[in-house]
């Protein structure tokens, strides 16, 4: 699964330690042509949003009944200045549906 690939969730776990349904995007893209990066992650939280707003969620994974949700994005490569600027209006919108937003970058050791 991918950011890439907008008809599916990517992975759907449980945080043992608080509770929350997590959804995580996998983004294996890099930042050199930002604008379309940004467009492809739009994309995917707009999947998202649908998929817990519509119901989808419970029906697919009933242990999810009454329990936050947060979408998760683990990037290969750290965003740009307009990736983390996007993020920030992102996680205001998702915030505003109810959810919360996470991020990190996978294997931040690495020079990218």
């Amino acid at each position: 699964m991918s950011v890439e690939q907008f008809d599916v969730v990517d992975v759907i776990s449980t945080d043992k330690k608080t509770g929350h349904v997590i959804l995580t995007i996998s983004d294996h893209l890099d930042w050199s042509n930002s604008v379309q990066h940004r467009t492809i992650l739009q994309a995917k939280f707009n999947k998202y949003l649908a998929f817990v707003e519509g119901g989808e969620l419970l029906e697919r994974y009933p242990d999810a009944k009454g329990r936050p949700v947060a979408f998760k994005v683990v990037f290969k490569f750290k965003p740009d200045m307009p990736g983390w600027q996007f993020l920030t209006r992102a996680k205001d919108v998702i915030e505003s549906a109810g959810f919360s937003l996470r991020h990190e970058t996978f294997a931040e050791s690495y020079d990218n």
